[in-house]
Parts: structure tokens; sequence; C-alpha cells
């Protein structure tokens, strides 16, 4: 075996080296993040420098995908497709459901692309994430600012296409979601605006089916804004040591690790009160496609009366009890989040965080589905 295959077996180990050499781009892409100076001086023996150049300018998918963190719309998406039912009371044209995925692909590339440009001098800092593809010479900072213009004009494309008072938000939602990369810079509150940023998706689905706002909808972003923001603190104890050496700004950092688990707990426990809140104020009525024109038109918030949400109250829970089965899912998670994460022990910290939450929102949809679609 030469050393070329040989370094190909061991840097993509899930491909047999011929299949690997056959695909330089991602080789190289591996060679250029994971490979020792042994590694690279092999890749610059067989591979002209124009090789390398090409990597950095046009990087292979996976690069981008784990730039942005595409696993973790597991987090958002499930909250918009809930938004979404609630609005509709049932399931919407698939041309609407299209653009509400169009629109939450787009936002949520915008937002970590952008996170990603702003903080790459701090993510080479950080032994944690001095992995990421732009301090780790994977992708250009050129590539990343045209990947953020590509993925918000993307998210506009789709609010244009969904009614007008979505597109006439949507540079509001742009806002928030590039706002929150410079937060860590000045406020230890910058969970909270994350978790404004991704409370946007659930209310934002709902305007893309209705064209309104209404009071059912800002209960549930009011949830995922206290979830996220309780999330992000459970994972910012990771940095605390790095966030204080560097002049940012966290709630571990301001207040300790026992301080951050009751903040995060209390905001656990509100998100919690808000869930239980949101049935009596969403009341029983016919499916939007009964009740007004389809959803993505221009005349459809005024479906509001027909569906019985505009009000500030309903006479009674207009969810059933499999809503109420995903509610105690919910506590049983978070309930978990803060069992395993602990003053003395954030060793289990990515079990609560990607497994915990995950589950959270997948379930949750899927109880408020069967509520609404099966009761």
């Amino acid at each position: 075996m030469t050393d070329l295959e040989s370094m190909a077996a061991r840097l993509v180990w899930w491909k047999a080296p011929a299949e690997s050499l056959r695909d330089r781009a991602g080789l190289l892409a591996q060679v250029m993040v994971y490979g020792t100076p042994d590694d690279l001086a092999v890749a610059r023996r067989c591979f002209p420098e124009s090789a390398f150049r090409d990597v950095l300018a046009h990087p292979p998918p996976d690069v981008v995908l784990r730039m942005i963190k595409v696993e973790h719309t597991l987090f958002a998406l499930p909250f918009a497709f809930m938004g979404m039912l609630l609005a509709a009371r049932g399931w919407p044209p698939w041309r609407t459901v299209g653009w509400i995925v169009v629109a939450m692909v787009g936002a949520r590339s915008a937002a970590m692309g952008w996170n990603r440009l702003v903080d790459r001098r701090i993510d080479a800092a950080n032994p944690r994430t001095a992995g990421r593809a732009l301090p780790a010479g994977e992708v250009t900072p050129v590539f990343v600012a045209g990947f953020v213009a590509a993925s918000a004009a993307l998210m506009v494309l789709a609010a244009w296409r969904l009614n007008p008072l979505a597109l006439a938000l949507s540079p509001v939602a742009l806002a928030v979601l590039l706002l929150y990369s410079y937060t860590k810079r000045f406020t230890w509150a910058s969970h909270l605006v994350l978790g404004l940023a991704l409370a946007g998706a659930p209310l934002g689905a709902w305007i893309a089916v209705r064209g309104d706002l209404a009071l059912p909808p800002l209960l549930l972003a009011g949830a995922v804004l206290l979830w996220v923001a309780g999330f992000d603190i459970l994972y910012a104890l990771q940095d605390l040591d790095f966030d204080r050496r560097s002049g940012l700004f966290s709630l571990p950092a301001r207040f300790g690790v026992r301080g951050a688990l009751w903040v995060s707990a209390l905001l656990h426990a509100a998100m919690l009160g808000l869930l239980a809140w949101l049935p009596y104020f969403y009341a029983p009525g016919p499916g939007l496609a009964t009740a007004a024109p389809g959803p993505g038109a221009a005349g459809a918030g005024t479906a509001a009366a027909g569906l019985g949400l505009a009000g500030a109250a309903a006479t009674g829970p207009g969810l059933g009890a499999a809503y109420w089965v995903g509610w105690a899912g919910c506590l049983a998670l978070l309930a978990y989040q803060h069992w395993v994460v602990r003053p003395g022990d954030l060793s289990r910290l990515d079990a609560a965080f990607f497994q915990a939450n995950g589950a959270l929102s997948v379930w949750l949809f899927a109880a408020t589905a069967v509520a609404i679609l099966w009761q």
C-alpha cells in the first residue's frame, strides 16, 4: 500500500482507499482538518496546489453541512411544523409545507453561517471549536459570506411565496437571527436572544399558513424561547473558563455553574407553564381548508374568525389527551437533563443537549399532530 493509500485508509476509514482517491476534494478536506503534518506533506507531493485552492473555493457538501450543524435542525423544525398544524387546524396544502421548509432551511443556514463567520477568531482560540470548518481552513470567509447571502435570499423568496405579512416580517426575522452572533460580546443574556431567534420557527409557520398573528403562536413561541435559552445555558457550561478568560459574556461565566443550573431549571419550568396554557387559548374549530381560502393566499388572514383563534381565550382546552401525553414527555425529558447535568459532573452534557432536546421537540410535535389530525 502506498503512502497515499495508507493515509486515505486512515483518514477516510469508512471508504476503501481506491474510492477515497477518486473523491479528491473529499480526501483533501479530511487531510486539511484531521491530517498530521506528514499527511499534509504526502498530499502536497501527490496533488497540485490548485487542488487545495479548489477545495477551499468549492468545499464538498458534507463540509458545509457540518459547518451549519444541519442535525441541529431537529430542534426548531418540529416546532415550526407544530405552529403550522395549529394554524391550519390540520395539514395544510403541500405547497405551503414546502415553502415553510424552504424558509426554515434558508433562515437556519444564514444564521449558522453568519455565526461561524463572525465568531471565526473566537472559535480558533477555543480548543472545543478550533476544528470547525472556518478556523480549520476547510472553507474561506468569502465562501461563507456568499453562502449566508444566498441562504438569506432563499428565506426571503420563501416568505414572498407564502403571503405579504411573511414577506414584510422577513427582514425582522433575519435581523434577530444575525444579531445573536454579536450578543456574547456585550450581554450574558445572549441565551435569551438565541431563544428569540428560534422562537421565530412556530411564529413564522403560523404566519405562513394564516397571514395573521394570534395568542396561541405567541405562547408557543414563548415556550420555545424559554426552552432554547435554558438548554443553551447548559451547553455554555463547557465554555465557562474560556469565556471568562476571553472576556465573553454568558450566564455561566457571570453566575457560575450552580447559578446557571438554577436559572436553566427556572426557564424550563416556565416553558412547561406556557405549554400547559396553550390548549386553553386554542379554541376548537374547523380546519383551514373549510374556513377560508388556502394557506399562502394573500387573504389567508380572513380565516381567523372561522378558526375561532383570534380572541384572547377559548372556552376550554382545544387539544385532546394526546397533547398532554406530549407535555408529560417534555416534563420527563427536561427532568432528565437537569438530573444528568450536575455542578460536579458535566460529563453527560452532550447527552442532555443533543439526545434529550432532539427527542423533546419531535415528541411534542408528534403528540400535537395526533391531537390535531386524529382527534
